[in-house]
């Protein structure tokens, strides 16, 4: 396997994590968003700090210099929850969702800006079909009626899908800057979390063991690790299979809460199952079989 293989499925790591998101937020208990995502981002910063102590690596070698990439990580890391919460506080949690994940499609569709990445049909339909997958198993297979009143609600969940499909695509840009800069990222981000919550919401506590190793969970795993997996990735690996490959994120999330009694199993749920790896087969059709060629899209 390449390089680029490998660092592919490096940056897939972080969608399995995040299909462990739902589950593992219902486990944390009453926490407001805000204050939990102030919670899981210093966990994993301090999971970035043990890596620069366990390698001996100098903290200030990872502190960007650059504002710009300041602006990209951050606004990315933070930039997302913030859109999302907004987005969900001003619409209904099924358009508000649908929207925020045009995301994966909007990677694939903005790695063509990018130099030497050729977009194939195979990535495009690869994406529409892991698109409609996510969709049913959002929707539940019914229909979706948009409304006027929640116009600011949608905009958010807009600014949502920009937000991460630009900070994963525009990260590409900075593939000299390493993946335990994303510590700071997370660091600054927290701190912003904790100024959310202190402006939008009223602070309540795990109050159980067990909520606590649910937040200890989330910021190691889906909001903590999977964010250096997913540098790694989208600024090594293919960023077109990445894309597409991220709507199983919600089909993994939806088979935990049902392996958990947190939600049916459906017919709905099969369909969108077949979608989403069918899509996301289709688009890493480059990785499985080196050797097919196509002309750019």
């Amino acid at each position: 396997m390449t390089g680029q293989g490998r660092d592919t499925l490096v940056g897939g790591t972080a969608i399995l994590m995040w299909g462990a998101l739902a589950l593992l937020t219902t486990w944390s208990g009453s926490v407001p968003p805000f204050q939990l995502v102030a919670l899981c981002f210093a966990l994993a910063a301090l999971l970035g700090v043990a890596n620069w102590v366990a390698s001996g690596e100098d903290p200030r070698r990872f502190l960007p210099r650059a504002p710009v990439v300041w602006l990209v990580g951050v606004g990315g890391l933070f930039g997302y929850h913030f859109f999302y919460f907004m987005a969900l506080r001003n619409a209904p949690a099924v358009e508000a969702s649908l929207i925020a994940y045009l995301w994966p499609l909007l990677i694939v569709l903005f790695s063509a800006l990018l130099p030497g990445n050729r977009l194939h049909w195979w990535h495009v339909v690869g994406a529409f079909i892991g698109l409609a997958g996510c969709a049913l198993l959002v929707t539940g297979g019914g229909a979706v009626a948009f409304r006027g009143e929640f116009a600011v609600g949608y905009a958010a969940a807009v600014a949502c899908a920009l937000t991460w499909s630009g900070y994963s695509v525009l990260s590409r840009r900075f593939q000299k800057i390493p993946t335990g800069t994303v510590a700071w990222f997370c660091a600054a981000s927290a701190v912003l979390g904790i100024l959310c919550h202190l402006a939008f919401e009223q602070t309540v506590w795990p109050q159980s063991a067990g909520e606590w190793l649910a937040v200890l969970g989330l910021g190691l795993g889906p909001v903590g690790a999977a964010f250096f997996a997913w540098d790694r990735g989208v600024k090594h690996g293919d960023i077109r299979i990445l894309g597409v490959a991220s709507y199983g994120a919600p089909l993994i999330s939806t088979l935990l809460l049902i392996a958990f009694g947190k939600a049916e199993a459906t017919l709905v749920v099969a369909v969108a199952c077949l979608a989403i790896v069918g899509g996301a087969v289709l688009a890493a059709r480059d990785l499985l079989f080196p050797s097919a060629k196509g002309k750019p899209s």
